[in-house]
Formats: C-alpha cells, sequence, structure tokens
C-alpha cells in the first residue's frame, strides 16, 4: 500500500550506465555508489580518460583537450560519474563535457572588460574569506576545494591548485580562517544572512560541517545560513553513503529550525541530464528530513540556453523537490567566452520560461553585474546597446550612485564591433557612451 502512495520519481538516467565506459565495465554498483571510490578515482589528466575509454576516443580530442587546459583559469578535476555522463559518441557537442573539459579548438579571444576577480570579491572582503556586498548578507569562503573544477568558475582567483594560466591565492589555515570571518560576521549588527560556500561545503569533514554551522546558529544574530555544493550535482552519492556527512547537514537544518534560523543547501544543477537516480534519491532523502534544496544554475551556451533543455531542467528541479532558484547569465571568466550567452538571449529565455510551472519554481535570470554590483535581474537594465553588447545596471540597494557594464560576448557581435573591441581607444569610448546614456536615462550621478 505504501509503495502505491509514493509518486514516480523523475529522472533523466538510472541503471549501471556507468558501465558503458570501458574502464569502468566491472565497476560494481556497490564501488560506484561509495563516494570514497568517486574521490580515489578522480580524473585528473587527459591521459587517464584516454586509458579509460580504451580507443573509444580520438587522439586528436585528448591533445585538444591538454592544449584547452593550458589556457584554462581552472585544472582539471572529474568524478567518474561525471565522466559516466558524457556521451563519448559525440562528445565536442556534449552538454556535460562543455562544462568540464575545456577544448583548445573551441576557446575564442575573452572580451577586453575580463578581470580575473570580475565580481571585485577581494574588494568587499571584511575579513579573510568573508565578502560582505549586499547590507544584511554575507559570504562566507569556508574552502577553497571542490570535488570537481568547472572550467567557468567564477572563483578561479582562488579555487584549486594552480594553472600555467593563473596562479591561485592562499588562504590561512582553516582553523585561524573561521575564527576570524565568525567574529567579523558577529561584529558586523546589519549581517542576518551567511551563505556559507569556497569552494564546496562537501569538501568540509562532517565534523568541520557540523562546528561552523553550529558556532554560525548560535550567534543568536543571523535568520537564514545557506550551505552551498555543487555536489548534488557531481557527487550525488554522497548525501546517501556518507551518512556522518549528511546527518551533520540534518542536524544543523533541525537545529536551526528550532532556534529559529533558516538553514537551506544550495546546489548547482546545469543540465536535465544530471538528474540521475542518484540526484533523485538524494534530494528525496533531504526532503524527507525537512532540509530546504535550491538550485543555481548558469546559464551557458551549447548547454542549457535552448528553451527546451532549460524547461525539462526546471520541471526536473521542480518535480523533485528542488527549487529552481537562480539562473546567472554567465560570469567573465577566461577560456570560456564561447560558454557565455548575450543578455538579450537570456531575455528571450526567461520569457519562455516563466509560465511553464508555478511562479516559486521558475528561476529569476539574474547578471551579477561585474565591479561588485551584485545579482541584477537581466530586464532590469538602464541601457542595453545590443550593437556594442554593452547592457549598464545601477544597484542602489547596494552601490548606490554606482553603474555596472556587462559585456555579451564577442560571439554574438558582427565583426566591426568584434575589430573595434580590439582597440583600446575604441572600447573605451563604447564604454564611456552606454554609461553616459545610463546616467541620462536613469537620471544616476556617478560612474
Amino acid at each position: 500500500m505504501l509503495e502505491a502512495l509514493t509518486p514516480p520519481r523523475q529522472f533523466t538516467l538510472s541503471g549501471d550506465f556507468w558501465r558503458q565506459i570501458p574502464g569502468y565495465s566491472e565497476v560494481s554498483e556497490q564501488d560506484f555508489s561509495d563516494p570514497a571510490w568517486q574521490e580515489r578515482n578522480s580524473i585528473m589528466r587527459p591521459e587517464k580518460i584516454r586509458d579509460l575509454l580504451q580507443g573509444n576516443v580520438a587522439e586528436q580530442f585528448i591533445r585538444d583537450l591538454s592544449e584547452g587546459l593550458s589556457d584554462s583559469t581552472m585544472s582539471m578535476r572529474i568524478t567518474p560519474y561525471i565522466l559516466s555522463l558524457i556521451d563519448w559518441s559525440a562528445a565536442k557537442k556534449d552538454p556535460i563535457r562543455r562544462q568540464f573539459l575545456p577544448l583548445k579548438s573551441e576557446m575564442i579571444a575573452a572580451h577586453p572588460l575580463l578581470r580575473l576577480d570580475s565580481l571585485n570579491e577581494h574588494g568587499d572582503q571584511i575579513s579573510e574569506g568573508v565578502v560582505h556586498r549586499y547590507p544584511d548578507r554575507a559570504l562566507f569562503l569556508a574552502t577553497d576545494k571542490c570535488p570537481v573544477y568547472c572550467r567557468f568558475c567564477t572563483r578561479s582567483y582562488s579555487v584549486g591548485v594552480d594553472t600555467p594560466t593563473v596562479t591561485k591565492d592562499r588562504n590561512a589555515p582553516v582553523a585561524d580562517r573561521w575564527k576570524s570571518a565568525i567574529d567579523a560576521i558577529r561584529k558586523s549588527a546589519a549581517i542576518v544572512d551567511v551563505v556559507v560556500s569556497g569552494g564546496d561545503c562537501f569538501r568540509l569533514k562532517a565534523s568541520h560541517l557540523l562546528e561552523l554551522g553550529s558556532e554560525l546558529i548560535n550567534l543568536g544574530k543571523l535568520k537564514r545560513i545557506r550551505f552551498a555544493s555543487k555536489g548534488l550535482s557531481v557527487l550525488p552519492m554522497k548525501i546517501m553513503n556518507d551518512r556522518a556527512w549528511t546527518d551533520a547537514l540534518i542536524r544543523l537544518s533541525d537545529m536551526g529550525r528550532a532556534k529559529g534560523v533558516e538553514i537551506s543547501f544550495h546546489t548547482h544543477i546545469n543540465h536535465p541530464r544530471e538528474v540521475t537516480h542518484y540526484v533523485v534519491d538524494a534530494a528525496r532523502l533531504l526532503f524527507t528530513n525537512g532540509v530546504m534544496v535550491r538550485n543555481q544554475s548558469v546559464l551557458l551556451r551549447g548547454v542549457n540556453d535552448g528553451f527546451s533543455e532549460m524547461t525539462r531542467l526546471v520541471k526536473l528541479l521542480s518535480d523533485n523537490h528542488i527549487h529552481p532558484y537562480y539562473t546567472y547569465v554567465c560570469d567573465l571568466v577566461s577560456g570560456i567566452e564561447d560558454m557565455r550567452t548575450s543578455i538579450d538571449s537570456a531575455r528571450h529565455l526567461e520569457k519562455h520560461v516563466r509560465g511553464i510551472t508555478a511562479g516559486y519554481n521558475t528561476p529569476l535570470f539574474v547578471v551579477d553585474a561585474p565591479g561588485g554590483g551584485g545579482k541584477r535581474d537581466v530586464h532590469s537594465y538602464e541601457v542595453y546597446d545590443k550593437e556594442t553588447g554593452l547592457s549598464v545596471y545601477a544597484a542602489p540597494g547596494v552601490r548606490p550612485g554606482k553603474l555596472f557594464v556587462y559585456p555579451d560576448p564577442l560571439h554574438s557581435l558582427s565583426p566591426g564591433i568584434v575589430a573595434d573591441w580590439a582597440s583600446d581607444d575604441r572600447a573605451r569610448e563604447m564604454v564611456r557612451m552606454v554609461v553616459e546614456r545610463a546616467k541620462m536615462q536613469g537620471r544616476i550621478s556617478g560612474g
């Protein structure tokens, strides 16, 4: 009778799908479902992919990947789980591959407005690892480690190991950094909302997660704490099989609820194919135990910028109690210009997605304004010049009187404008003109 009352699970992949990879053909379900096995067998070299696929990948692809990594801000680290989600018969176009494995052949020149710390997180730090941009909220960067490395990572300035293009920031030891960070949060009367991120909370030990979360809850001033992790997408078996870690999260959720503090788990799923039976089972476990789960996607060209992909993603997440929260227009990151989408394409996609399901399960499409303006609704620009690809946003609740410029990717512009962007003088003039228009139309002073 209970079985009949259980709603059907909504997912895209099930069964022993990993056995399509020759190197995993003999891997048991018990091993594959073990998060420790996944971590031990993470793939960090292109040659390892060649060995695992045993002739099912062209040597040119491996060379292309090796050259792409040389120009990437992020090194390579993926789990066997993620490797198994890639359609290796069409790897160059595969939406999972595009997120984690950079190919030199698809890279194009970066936009001239690119900066390494494009969101100016360094400038908004009040303590090492604490970014205080919004009046009542703080971002607590508790670790610089992740179970996988996304090639479009905004924090490529600090997350992961050094690459040929980026020497990473090195943070103080965890105990020292956490103490000063929590002190800074305690002393700021305005902060009532903390996002614990990194890196990735999945890489915190269960004891550290519980200790850190308990300290924040016991400050007695916070109303909301969010734990951010891509883990539900890239290592979902940890939720099911690392019970110490999951129990720590559930204990924090219960503790927060008892003390009037909302605890939530924020994850990052970009494509419908990422919603496997592992993800569904993990999401159900969290839902059953009262943990609120929200999703933040990044809008990526060739991954989820089509109406059918985004619609399917939103519905899969909603049906599995993973609330679609934000869809970010991709930040400016070196080596991923080919993955960015224009503001115009984001606007049109949002228009088609809105109305397909309940409003609270419809993501807000946002731009994280370069330079520290914070998240702005894509529609809320003061000026959008499609010809030059420049949109200008005001952020009165974050930076009164300031304007923030987001550039469309070069591939979305005409050849003539791309040539203009190659000229420093012309580039400065295009930015100056669109900012002046925004000041006039929005009656905003400052710059």
